[in-house]
């Protein structure tokens, strides 16, 4: 994958201003989407992006800038690595996603009701499946402290790759639709 260019919230502002047909793509869950978002934004969740897919969807242009963005930014560049595969070749990322977005005051959208990340989702369920490893490994069998090396070496492994199974796994769940 090449190098995959960002902007800051507040250049994409200026950037929207001198090109108004940019397109704003939003990578989150459904669920993460509806709670809260960057006004004009339109929502395709990371795991539905297919670059086959992608390089057939008449709906995208591909000559005008295609900003993409995620909570913090790393679900925007492996979308953004997605759509390079497919052929596009103005994509950006927005620095520091919806987070950002909000902490420079731009305008977002408000759903009624909040959702927990899947960052949050993530750390909520490591930390449980840890402590429960930890758990049946003392009261129940010695063997299950597999269960906490195991997430303990995926989180690792997130860390330094930036891909986390257990996040797509997650975003896949009901309660992300």
């Amino acid at each position: 994958m090449s190098q995959t260019n960002t902007i800051t919230p507040e250049n994409f502002h200026a950037l929207l201003e001198s090109e108004p047909q940019t397109v704003l793509l939003d990578v989150r869950t459904r669920a993460e989407f509806r709670s809260v978002h960057a006004t004009g934004a339109k929502n395709i969740p990371l795991e539905t992006i297919v670059p086959t897919k992608l390089s057939l969807d008449t709906t995208l242009p591909q000559e005008v800038p295609i900003c993409l963005l995620c909570e913090k930014g790393g679900r925007a560049t492996v979308a953004a690595g997605h759509f390079l595969a497919a052929g596009f070749s103005n994509v950006l990322v927005v620095q520091g996603g919806t987070q950002a977005w909000i902490a420079a005051g731009l305008p977002v959208f408000k759903g009624e009701s909040a959702v927990i990340s899947i960052e949050r989702q993530v750390r909520i369920g490591a930390g449980s499946l840890v402590l429960l490893g930890v758990i049946l490994s003392i009261f129940v069998n010695p063997y299950f402290i597999i269960l906490p090396i195991f997430v303990g070496a995926g989180l690792i492994f997130a860390g330094v790759t930036d891909w986390c199974g257990m996040g797509l796994l997650l975003a896949r769940a009901p309660w992300n639709r």
